[in-house]
């Protein structure tokens, strides 16, 4: 079982506000995956975006147009 390291992870309302921001994420490099969401966080959606921390800056940049509920800290 590998390491666990602290992440951001991005939650949404919906399966198509996900697919959206993860093409619109991709496109602008920001480094990231969707994951399905974490147990421990109450989502609408069961998919979530995962990136490193040293992200932050560029994915709080294109989260400013994209359709999202939470950025958490979080040990996925």
């Amino acid at each position: 079982m590998g390491a666990v390291v602290k992440s951001l992870v991005v939650t949404f309302a919906s399966t198509h506000d996900a697919m959206t921001a993860e093409s619109a994420l991709m496109a602008r490099g920001v480094p990231g995956r969707i994951i399905p969401t974490p147990t421990v966080v109450t989502a609408e959606c069961g998919l979530a975006w995962k990136s490193p921390l040293s992200a932050r800056d560029a994915l709080s940049a294109a989260l400013e147009a994209l359709a999202h509920e939470e950025i958490l800290e979080l040990e996925v």
